[in-house]
């Protein structure tokens, strides 16, 4: 009796979990509103003309209540199918810019790729999970992206 009744008043738990993946893919950085010498001058050996390459290491953070009957925020495996569909099959192993339409006018920076992940993955997740997309594009170069 008094289990239940205290059950009852227990507040709804927010939780983060985690998902982490890498994939590899090249890019050449390279803005068609710039002429060829302001994109060397913005983009340096980043807008050489055959590109290069990252391993890139991103995060998926999804925020919600605690279920109280699963324990989770999410199934792991959901997330981890999203991830599978969002970024591995579309991203890995590609040139972001001649393999991936939305990047065929939208200069493939690490921050537009936090964009573009997150507005495929905001479609794929439940509503109002999804809460940061994270890219480690080097061990020094980081960006975060929460969809503002």
């Amino acid at each position: 009796m008094a289990g239940s009744a205290a059950s009852d008043c227990v507040p709804d738990r927010i939780g983060y979990i985690t998902r982490v993946q890498s994939f590899s893919a090249c890019h050449r950085l390279h803005s068609v509103h710039l002429n060829d010498e302001e994109n060397k001058e913005v983009y340096g050996k980043c807008n050489n003309p055959n590109g290069h390459g990252h391993n890139y290491k991103v995060e998926v953070t999804v925020r919600g209540k605690i279920d109280r009957l699963t324990g989770m925020v999410m199934n792991l495996t959901d997330l981890k199918k999203c991830i599978e569909d969002v970024i591995m099959t579309p991203l890995d192993h590609k040139n972001l810019d001649k393999d991936v339409p939305y990047f065929a006018n939208v200069v493939s920076t690490t921050e537009n790729l936090a964009v573009y992940i997150w507005d495929n993955m905001v479609k794929a997740l439940p509503p109002k999970l999804l809460y940061e997309i994270k890219i480690h594009e080097t061990d020094k170069n980081i960006v975060i992206y929460r969809g503002e």
